[in-house]
């Protein structure tokens, strides 16, 4: 049976509760100093993890501590610095162009809108959102892929479209919470509900997510201890034998 509008709304409301208490402290992973370095660290986390982020971006940041000095730079220097981050040469003429725009265009400060942080080089809404909300306090969901995932196992959105999702999520979500609820589901995502091995079996939002694979996730180690046991052995034909002596004796 489908699930109507308002129990998908009081299922919602229970995984925020849930949400909560198991991640209250939950917190953007991404390390920077002002809205500037969170812009760039942003863009340069593209298929990359937060860890390997935060250890290019100090001396990437040293060297080039503002929009003008990034633009200016040697992009073979720029590029040295950040190739760790993969796809490293499309990734400092973006972080190169973000910056040469802000300098030039929005005289050094970074934007504080999404429409204007749109036309950045390098920019959707996920880094828009993650800067809106992480540097400027203005709420919004960042749909990365963690966020994706989680919010497609537990049916609050259908959708495998970005723009789509935060759509779905920004409807479900109380506006204030959703920079929170991003770092949230984030969170869960790296800890929980990952994509090849989620640990269902001790998933804090268990008790309302309907993803089919939740119940064959747990169930797998009780079969596992099943199988670790051996199957039930029949009895040698020796045995059957004796007991069938023993009962036509008796």
């Amino acid at each position: 049976m489908a699930e109507s509008r308002d129990a998908r709304a009081q299922r919602t409301r229970r995984l925020l509760r849930s949400l909560d208490l198991a991640y209250p402290d939950a917190r953007i992973a991404l390390r920077f100093g002002n809205a500037f370095e969170l812009l760039v660290a942003t863009i340069l986390s593209a298929q990359c993890t937060d860890e390997m982020v935060n250890r290019v971006t100090p001396e990437l940041f040293r060297r080039f501590a503002t929009p003008r000095a990034l633009a200016d730079a040697d992009p073979a220097e720029v590029e040295a610095l950040v190739r760790p981050t993969g796809f490293y040469r499309q990734k400092t003429r973006s972080i190169q162009s973000a910056a040469r725009d802000v300098a030039e265009r929005f005289g050094g400060a970074v934007p504080r809108t999404m429409e204007e942080l749109l036309t950045l080089r390098g920019v959707a809404r996920k880094t828009a959102n993650v800067v809106l909300g992480n540097a400027f306090d203005v709420p919004g969901i960042a749909v990365d892929t963690h966020v994706s995932r989680v919010s497609q196992r537990l049916e609050l959105t259908r959708s495998e479209d970005p723009v789509a999702i935060e759509a779905d999520l920004s409807a479900l979500v109380p506006r204030e919470r959703w920079t929170h609820t991003t770092h949230q589901l984030i969170h869960h995502g790296r800890v929980c509900c990952q994509a090849r091995r989620p640990r269902c079996e001790e998933c804090p939002l268990a008790e309302d997510c309907p993803w089919p694979g939740r119940a064959q996730r747990a169930a797998a180690p009780k079969a596992a201890a099943r199988g670790a046991q051996g199957p039930a052995r029949a009895p040698t034909r020796s045995r059957r034998t004796a007991r069938g002596h023993r009962g036509r004796a008796r």
